[in-house]
């Protein structure tokens, strides 16, 4: 590893902040690093997408010959190209086409609904738009580009990025789960980007230009979108490299579960796998099966997730033998991670889990555990490379709180966005001191460990008091019938609101809601025993995974106005 991961933050003042190791940042552009590991490892295998393996020197032609597409299309400095798209091949050759281009990629979820697609395209001005032939989600977005006069849309066709014979095979046995696909002067198939003879010709851009949109979840009122410029990218995979111990001889193996349109699959898998000239192992989306098997079959060294995917591994290793001995370091995000996922999960497979944090403003990671050394139960880690951790008071928050106090969390660094795209007001709440407000609260350790305590948004006002469900729900998870949950505000007349929980239970789990009241009784506070709990067979999930407390205040408050 190198100096001074696994150590104690570098900022050792006890003015609530802590710094990670030096960074050796130059600040350049994302096509670059494809073009470095084109040139130094052109046979490496860079994608095994089912089978199907792509080399570099494949995927490097592939990306020049879709940016002269994408350049006969329009696409110029500037343009905002959409991708619409699950883990296939043509997410990779697309982004760094658009970046070549010199565009911007949008990425856009493919299980938004229309509303929430025809947000993201009006608000970005997005000009190109690819999906796949998957016929619903090939119908919404062809529909919705229509409407508001998106100018081209690609079709990726599924059928051509799988190895030979499968893709025979889903030609004969999936007919009616491929769309028809028009070719007019609107439409195009991804072959047809590829088909010319023109060179794309270089445009030149700055590493500070946009490179990416990355809309925010949207939780609270209408999806924004981060700009995170090529250096904010190329700054986190570097990073990364330097967090996983410098470049190796041996080519590493990413596992791509998480669908790269997401921030945190952007740096952990796309963008890492492209700077250390890893090979990317994806999956069109999560499954369980297919996820163990591929496992099995390429022993992947590096397999970012979240905890959901975790605590369904580390149940399905209590009846079968799970081999993760290939892998350095399983990387946990976009969730806080119960301790009961992790230590089940550890204890049931022998691998290394380790929790991080971050969010989309900053590209995302801002800490982690190391992968070696002190692994703090409860603890989000240490402040990345390069990358300032600050705790600031949440009523006056240009003040700095000691180390130990629970304030806002704020971070700095070379991966954090310029501001939100066309929200001038936004982007000026979103900084104090020019440091980035994580809208998140928690407090530093003596040795610069991160805690979180909860997200300011998520707090629950309780007759005056504040309630934060993360607490409430690490209580929960101490039961070991508990698989998963999720604690939020509700209604309350007379507090102004209470806490809620929703539950669910691993199979041979057997329990009531009354009977986990009672068993929190002896482990939260009066104010934060939750006014029921409900037992419920799933609960709402993002498409990473994520448990999303979303639809169930959307429940909870049409259940109120009801009543």
């Amino acid at each position: 590893m190198n100096d001074g991961i696994g150590e104690p933050a570098t900022g050792h003042g006890q003015d609530g902040s802590a710094t990670g190791i030096p960074l050796a940042f130059v600040p350049r552009l994302l096509t670059d690093l494809l073009d470095h590991t084109v040139a130094r490892f052109p046979e490496r295998a860079a994608i095994d997408f089912l089978g199907r393996i792509t080399r570099y020197r494949e995927l490097g032609e592939a990306v020049d010959r879709a940016t002269a597409g994408l350049q006969a299309l329009g696409v110029t400095r500037g343009t905002r190209v959409a991708l619409c798209l699950p883990n296939l091949p043509y997410y990779p050759i697309l982004f760094f086409a658009t970046l070549r281009a010199g565009g911007t990629v949008v990425n856009v979820n493919p299980l938004y609904v229309e509303r929430e697609l025809r947000h993201l395209l009006v608000d970005s001005g997005a000009s190109v738009i690819a999906t796949c032939d998957i016929p619903e989600l090939h119908a919404r977005v062809t529909k919705v580009a229509a409407e508001v006069g998106v100018a081209h849309v690609v079709t990726c066709p599924i059928a051509d990025a799988l190895p030979p014979l499968k893709s025979i095979a889903y030609r004969l046995f999936k007919r009616r789960e491929i769309a028809r696909v028009r070719r007019d002067a609107r439409h195009a198939l991804f072959a047809d980007l590829l088909a010319g003879d023109a060179k794309a010709a270089p445009v030149v851009v700055s590493p500070e230009a946009v490179a990416v949109l990355q809309y925010t979840g949207g939780t609270t009122g209408l999806p924004k979108a981060a700009m995170l410029s090529h250096a904010n990218l190329v700054a986190n995979a570097d990073a990364m490299v330097a967090f996983v111990g410098g470049e190796r001889t041996e080519p590493d193996r990413v596992l791509g579960v998480l669908p790269l349109f997401h921030v945190f699959a952007l740096t952990t898998v796309l963008t890492f796998a492209i700077r250390a000239g890893a090979e990317m192992l994806l999956l069109p989306r999560y499954d369980l099966k297919a996820t163990l098997a591929l496992i099995a079959r390429r022993q992947p060294t590096y397999f970012p997730a979240v905890p959901t995917i975790y605590a369904a591994i580390a149940e399905a290793a209590e009846t079968q033998p799970i081999d993760l001995s290939a892998i350095r370091a399983c990387i946990s995000g976009g969730a806080a991670l119960p301790a009961e996922v992790r230590s089940a999960f550890e204890a049931r497979t022998g691998a290394r889990l380790v929790e991080g944090y971050g969010l989309s403003e900053a590209s995302p990671i801002i800490t982690c555990n190391p992968i070696d050394g002190a692994n703090r139960p409860g603890s989000a880690g240490l402040p990345f490379p390069g990358t300032t951790i600050e705790i600031r008071d949440r009523t006056y928050p240009q003040m700095l709180l000691p180390r130990g106090e629970n304030g806002e969390i704020c971070a700095r660094g070379p991966q954090v966005m310029s501001g939100y795209w066309h929200q001038p007001a936004e982007t000026e709440g979103a900084f104090v001191d020019g440091a980035l407000r994580t809208g998140d609260v928690g407090h530093l350790d003596a040795d610069g460990y991160l805690f979180i305590v909860d997200r300011i948004k998520d707090l629950i006002l309780c007759g005056g008091y504040n309630v934060y469900p993360r607490v409430i729900e690490e209580a929960l998870y101490e039961h070991p019938a508990v698989a998963e949950a999720v604690v939020i505000g509700v209604p309350d007349p007379y507090r102004g609101q209470s806490p809620k929980a929703f539950v669910t239970l691993h199979a041979a789990g057997t329990v009531t809601g009354e009977a986990l009241r009672d068993f929190l009784r002896d482990k939260v506070s009066k104010i934060e025993l939750p006014r029921s709990v409900e037992i419920r067979d799933s609960l709402p999930k993002t498409l990473i995974g994520k448990l999303s407390k979303k639809e169930l205040v959307e429940e909870e408050t049409a259940r109120a106005a009801g009543g």
